[in-house]
């Protein structure tokens, strides 16, 4: 598992969990586990309160767009990192 990937996809608002689920495996209970796990307790927090606030955006059938995935600039077409 590539660590940094799931960080970063899980920090950007419009990354649903969905998506974490499909490459990773993780749901969204596991998904928190997981940046519990790797944060710092001041960066978890800062997370979980983005998520809440944002989370109608990481809940794919609750987003108000249907058309238009993010990509990162530093996200390859194979999902690979350039770096």
């Amino acid at each position: 598992m590539n660590k940094e990937r799931l960080i970063r996809m899980a920090w950007e608002d419009r990354t649903p969990f969905d998506a974490i689920l499909e490459q990773f495996g993780l749901n969204e209970t596991e998904t928190i586990a997981f940046m519990r796990r790797e944060l710092r307790p001041r960066r978890f927090a800062a997370w979980r309160k983005r998520v809440r606030e944002h989370g109608s955006l990481k809940n794919r059938e609750a987003r108000g767009f249907k058309i238009g995935v993010f990509k990162s600039r530093m996200q390859r077409m194979d999902g690979s990192i350039k770096g």
